[in-house]
C-alpha cells in the first residue's frame, strides 16, 4: 500500500518517489488505449487541420461521432451506462493524447466528455443516468455546459437566469441568456445553472435540445475566436424553457457545488490535454530546425535555438511529471475510500475535491507551459511560423484560450492560497508547526559544514527543503500580519501562488526522475536528470524574485532584513549547476532524435 499524502501537504511533508506515479506505470491495457488514440488522432484529425481553421463546424461534429464509435467518449462512464468503467487514470491519459492535434477538436471533446456528461454520471439521480449517460457515451447526443453569463464570469454564482416553478408543480420555465458555450451549435443536451427565486445558490438542470421543436431556445451566431475556430461556441438564450422538475440535476441550490466540483476535474484534464499539443509542437519545431539551413548551416546547431528547445523540452516534461503525479494521488484516495466502502462516483468526487489545490496549479502550469512552447515553436519557424502554411500560428492561438477558461489563471493562482489556508483552519493540514519551525530556523546559526551531496538529486533535495521553508516563511508572516484579511492582498497572495506552484511542480520533476533512475540507470535517465536540474534552478530564481517582491510589501526595518536573510539562505545553492551545459545536453537529445525526446 502506498504511503499515500493529503492534498496540499506536499508543502509540509516528503514524498517518496515510490509512492508517486509517473507514465511509465502505464499498465498493458493503458498503453494499448494510449497507441490506439494516438492512431486515431494521426489518422483522423492531423490530416484535416486546415478544415479546423476554416470553421469547418460540421467536420468537428463529424470527428466527434467517430469519437464515439471508437469508445473514447466512454471512457470514464459506467459499463452500467455503456461505457468503458476505466479508471480516473485511464482518463487522464486519453484526455492527453487525444487532445494534441487540434484545439477546436480538444475543446468539442474535453466539453462533452467533461462538463457535458460528467454532472450527470456523477450527480444524477439513476433514471437520469438511464435516460441520458448512454447516448452522451455513445456520441448519439453530444453535451453542453451552460454556466458562464454576460455578468457572470469568475463570479459564477452570480449569474441572474431564472427557474420558476409551475403553478401544477410539474416544471419549471426557464428564462436568460449564457454566453461562450462549447457544443452549443451541436449539443442535444444541456446542463444549464439557474437561480430558484431568491436562493442563495444556482440550481442545476438538464435540459433536452431539439433544433426542430426548440422549446423557447435560441442559439446565437457562433462566436468569431482568436483560436479553436472549429469548436463551436455560441450564445444560448431561454425564453421560458419548460423542464420537467424530475430533470433537476442533484438538489436544489446545489448547483454552485456541482459546477466547482466538476471545475476540479476540468482542470487537470486541461493541464493534460496540454501535453501532447507540446510534444507535437516540439517534434515540428525540433525537425524544422533540423531542415532549415542559413549561414551554411541547421539552425538547430545555434546555441539560440538550443536554448529555445531545451526549455521548451524541459517544461512540458515537468507538465507530465506533475499531471500524473496529481493523477496518482487522486487514483489513490479513490481506491481507498472505495476499498472503505465508499460508492465509486462518490469516491471520485472525494478524490478530486482532496486535491483541489493541485489540479489548480496545473491548470496554470500547464496552460502557460502551452503558451510558451506553442510561441517559442513559431519562434523556431521565423517568419514561416507566422503562416498559415505551418502548423505553429493555429497552435498558437488555440494555445491562448487555455488560461482563460476553467477559471482564469489569476482566480486559479488566488484559489492555491485560498484553499491551502482553509484546510489549514479545518485541521486538515497543520501549517503552524512547521511554520513556527521555520521561525526558530530563523533565529538559529545556520550550520557551515560541507555536506555529501555525492548521491543522486541530495542537494537538489536539501534546496526543495528550503524551497518549502520559504513559503512557509513568508505564507507564515504575512497570516500572522493580515489573518482573514490576507485574500484581499491579492498581489502578495499571487507572489505566495508562483512559489507554491514552482515547489509543486520541481518537486514532481525530481521524483519522477529519481524513480526513472531507480528502474533503469542514471546513465538511462541522464535527459531526465538534465530537466530536472535546469527546472529547479528556474524555479529557485523565480522563488527568489517573487520572495523580495512580497517580503519588501509587507515588511521593514529589521524584520524585513531577517526575512531577506533568510530568503537568502533558502534559494541558495552549494554547487551551482553548470545552466548552459545542461540546456546544450537536453537539446543535443531532442535534436539527435528529431522530436520531442521522451
Amino acid at each position: 500500500m502506498k504511503n499515500t499524502i493529503k492534498g496540499g501537504e506536499f508543502v509540509v511533508k516528503q514524498t517518496h518517489y515510490n509512492d508517486i506515479f509517473i507514465v511509465e506505470d502505464f499498465t498493458e491495457e493503458q498503453q494499448m488505449m494510449r497507441e490506439s488514440v494516438i492512431e486515431f488522432i494521426d489518422r483522423e484529425v492531423w490530416p484535416h487541420k486546415e478544415k479546423f481553421e476554416k470553421k469547418d463546424y460540421a467536420f468537428t461534429e463529424e470527428l466527434m461521432n467517430k469519437a464515439g464509435e471508437m469508445g473514447f467518449l466512454s471512457i470514464a462512464v459506467p459499463e452500467t451506462y455503456g461505457g468503458m468503467g476505466m479508471s480516473f487514470m485511464s482518463t487522464i491519459l486519453v484526455c492527453d493524447y487525444i487532445s494534441g492535434a487540434s484545439g477546436s477538436f480538444a475543446t468539442a471533446f474535453g466539453a462533452h466528455t467533461g462538463i457535458g456528461t460528467m454532472p450527470i454520471v456523477l450527480y444524477g439521480t439513476e433514471e437520469q443516468k438511464q435516460k441520458y449517460v448512454p447516448k452522451l457515451a455513445m456520441g448519439e447526443w453530444f453535451g453542453a455546459y451552460c454556466l458562464t453569463e454576460p455578468g457572470a464570469g469568475s463570479d459564477a454564482n452570480s449569474g441572474k437566469t431564472k427557474a420558476v416553478l409551475s403553478e401544477d408543480g410539474t416544471h419549471y420555465k426557464i428564462s436568460g441568456q449564457k454566453m461562450w458555450i462549447s457544443n452549443a451549435g451541436f449539443c442535444s443536451l444541456m446542463i444549464v445553472f439557474a437561480r430558484i427565486e431568491n436562493d442563495k445558490n444556482l440550481t442545476a438542470f438538464i435540459v433536452e435540445y431539439d433544433s426542430e421543436n426548440s422549446n423557447g431556445i435560441t442559439l446565437g451566431e457562433e462566436e468569431k475566436k482568436l483560436g479553436i475556430r472549429a469548436s463551436s461556441t455560441r450564445q444560448v438564450f431561454f425564453n421560458e424553457t419548460i423542464v420537467p422538475v424530475e430533470n433537476m440535476l442533484s438538489t436544489r441550490q446545489n448547483g454552485f457545488k456541482i459546477a466547482l466540483n466538476i471545475l476540479n476535474i476540468g482542470r487537470i484534464k486541461l493541464a493534460s490535454a496540454c501535453l501532447d499539443a507540446c510534444r507535437r509542437v516540439i517534434s515540428n519545431a525540433v525537425n524544422y530546425a533540423n531542415e532549415r539551413k542559413q549561414f551554411g548551416t541547421a539552425i538547430a546547431n545555434f546555441g539560440a535555438v538550443q536554448e529555445k528547445i531545451a526549455l521548451m523540452t524541459t517544461k512540458n516534461f515537468v507538465t507530465e511529471c506533475g499531471v500524473y503525479r496529481a493523477a496518482g494521488d487522486i487514483q489513490n484516495k479513490i481506491d481507498a475510500l472505495e476499498a472503505d466502502g465508499m460508492a465509486h462516483y462518490d469516491a471520485e468526487l472525494k478524490g478530486v475535491e482532496d486535491f483541489a489545490l493541485e489540479c489548480a496549479i496545473l491548470k496554470v502550469y500547464g496552460s502557460e507551459v502551452g503558451q510558451f512552447v506553442s510561441d517559442e515553436g513559431l519562434q523556431i519557424y521565423g517568419g514561416m511560423g507566422f503562416s498559415e502554411d505551418t502548423p505553429m500560428e493555429a497552435a498558437w492561438r488555440d494555445a491562448r484560450i487555455s488560461r482563460i477558461y476553467e477559471g482564469t489563471n489569476e482566480i486559479n493562482r488566488l484559489l492555491t492560497i485560498g484553499m491551502l489556508m482553509k484546510k489549514a483552519l479545518k485541521g486538515e493540514i497543520d501549517l503552524m508547526t512547521p511554520a513556527m519551525a521555520v521561525a526558530n530556523d530563523l533565529m538559529g546559526i545556520p550550520s557551515f559544514d560541507t555536506p555529501d551531496y555525492s548521491a543522486l538529486f541530495s542537494e537538489e533535495k536539501e534546496i526543495l527543503e528550503k524551497l518549502k521553508k520559504t513559503f512557509l516563511m513568508i505564507a507564515g508572516k504575512a497570516v500572522e500580519k493580515f489573518g482573514m484579511d490576507l485574500e484581499k492582498q491579492q498581489e502578495l497572495v499571487l507572489c505566495a501562488a508562483e512559489i507554491l506552484i514552482e515547489i509543486y511542480m520541481a518537486e514532481s520533476a525530481l521524483l519522477k526522475t529519481e524513480k526513472l533512475a531507480s528502474k533503469t540507470s542514471k546513465e538511462e535517465a541522464s535527459l531526465q536528470i538534465a530537466m530536472t536540474k535546469l527546472n529547479l534552478f528556474n524555479a529557485v530564481e523565480t522563488i527568489n524574485r517573487k520572495g523580495k517582491e512580497a517580503i519588501i510589501s509587507f515588511t521593514e526595518n529589521d524584520e524585513q532584513r531577517m526575512l531577506l536573510m533568510g530568503l537568502k539562505r533558502f534559494t541558495k545553492y552549494q554547487n551551482y549547476p553548470n545552466i548552459i551545459a545542461l540546456k546544450k545536453q537536453i537539446a543535443k537529445v531532442a535534436i539527435s532524435k528529431n522530436g520531442y525526446p521522451c
